[in-house]
Order: C-alpha cells, then structure tokens, then sequence
C-alpha cells in the first residue's frame, strides 16, 4: 500500500471538448481529509468526477494505488471508492432502506443476498448518519436533507478505502452538519479512510480538515493544511472578497 493511494498526474478535464481543469498534479495521502475549496465553477466538482472514474481526462490521468484509474474494473472500483455527488440520487420504488442495501452489493455476489454480517454493516451505517427511523419510508417522499444521509449510509455501507463527498452536508441543519462530520473524522481515524470532498462552509472546512486543496479557475492554486491555507489574505484573494465579506461568510457558513 503506497502512502499517496490518489494521485493526479497533470490531469486536464472538461466536457464537450472544453477544459475545466488544467495540468493538476496532486497527490492525496492515506487516512485523511483533503477538503476542496474554492469558488463556484472553478472546477472541484470537475476534480471529484475525475477521481471517481466518471469523467474521462482530456490529458494526463488519475492513478489509485499507483494502476491508472482507467485499468481498473468497476467491481474493483466499487469495492474501493465510494461516491456521493448530488446529481446522482435517483432511486424509483426504492425504500431508504433499500438504498443504503445499495451500497454492499459490491460484496454480495451475483444474487445480491444480504448477509448477517451485511445487515449488521448497514445497521451500522444507518446509525452514523441518523437515518435508521426512516429506513422503511420511501425514498423518493423523504425531504432532501434525508436523502443526503441515506446515500451517505450508502457510500458508508461500502467500507471504502476511499470515499469522495460532493458538498455531503447540503441541506443538512448544523447539528447533522457536526455530527455526520465528527463521524467521518472518527471513521478515518479508526478504519484509515481517506476522504476527498468539497464544501462551500468554510469554516467547517477548517475544522475537519487534515489538507486543503483550493481551486480556482480550472487549476489547483494551493495545497496544505488548514493553517497555511485560512490565512485571511489568500482567502480573500482566493473568493475575491473584501474583509467585510469574509468575516461574514466564515460566521454564516457555520451559524
């Protein structure tokens, strides 16, 4: 197991022939956090789909655990990275329940027989993320604050080495705001997981994060920890802010 289990290689992505990102390297370590930041379009999400093996690279590539993402089955994908983006829920005449189901049949073999020991994953999973007293509602009548959680059980249920979160706290209030984060740092610190996901709240970012790497016009302009990146001048300069402004993101994004 290498130390550096994502890697992007001079990576340039886009849709339709047009680059979103262009000539990113970087490399996330094992068993943390690397939060993505930066204003909207400036490609993060762009980054997310990459990683996840959904958008092809238009140069350059993405290597996990140092094999191309692009030699590597979607069985073996799925057993090993799990994803939450928020323009992927859909789930007709499913229950919450069967959702979260969803996220071990990477495990369960042709017949998609839960076992024991699957049901006990899920149980677990559904715990973590609040969502256990909705299990038998369907999923298409819960709001979307619920929703969220469902596919995060699901993406839990996986037991990824690696999971990549798109904006995972929208539409939650902020007590499932600290609490679904609180249990992601938990889970890394006692399974190893590393986590890649973006987020708008900044000054959540800056809590939960072990790296942060910002975006912005297509190009990874910085990487560190937290307290080399929230430097107020580079965030004023990252989100073109002036100081009235940041101070009142950082207070609103949380409270």
């Amino acid at each position: 197991m290498t130390a550096y289990p994502i890697r992007t290689r001079q990576l340039t992505a886009g849709y339709r022939g047009t680059p979103v990102l262009r000539d990113v390297t970087v490399e996330i370590p094992r068993g943390g956090i690397v939060t993505l930041i930066g204003p909207n379009g400036a490609g993060k999400s762009t980054l997310l789909h990459s990683i996840a093996g959904q958008l092809r690279p238009m140069a350059g590539c993405v290597v996990l655990e140092e094999r191309d993402l692009a030699e590597v089955s979607r069985g073996e994908l799925a057993r090993r990275m799990a994803v939450v983006f928020t323009d992927r829920a859909r789930a007709e005449l499913m229950t919450c329940e069967d959702v979260v189901a969803g996220g071990r049949y990477p495990y369960t073999g042709r017949f998609g027989r839960l076992s024991e020991q699957d049901w006990s994953i899920m149980r677990e999973s559904m715990e973590i993320t609040r969502v256990t007293d909705i299990a038998d509602r369907s999923y298409n009548r819960v709001s979307d604050g619920q929703r969220q959680r469902v596919l995060l059980a699901r993406a839990l249920c996986q037991q990824p080495e690696v999971i990549l979160l798109d904006e995972p706290v929208t539409y939650l209030d902020i007590r499932y705001k600290l609490e679904f984060l609180s249990a992601l740092r938990r889970l890394v610190a006692e399974r190893g997981m590393t986590v890649v996901m973006s987020l708008h709240e900044l000054e959540l970012a800056r809590r939960v994060s072990d790296r942060v790497l910002c975006v912005k016009n297509g190009a990874a302009e910085r990487y560190g920890t937290p307290e080399e990146i929230f430097e107020d001048d580079y965030i004023r300069s990252l989100f073109d802010m002036d100081r009235e402004a940041l101070d009142g993101t950082l207070r609103d994004r949380l409270w």
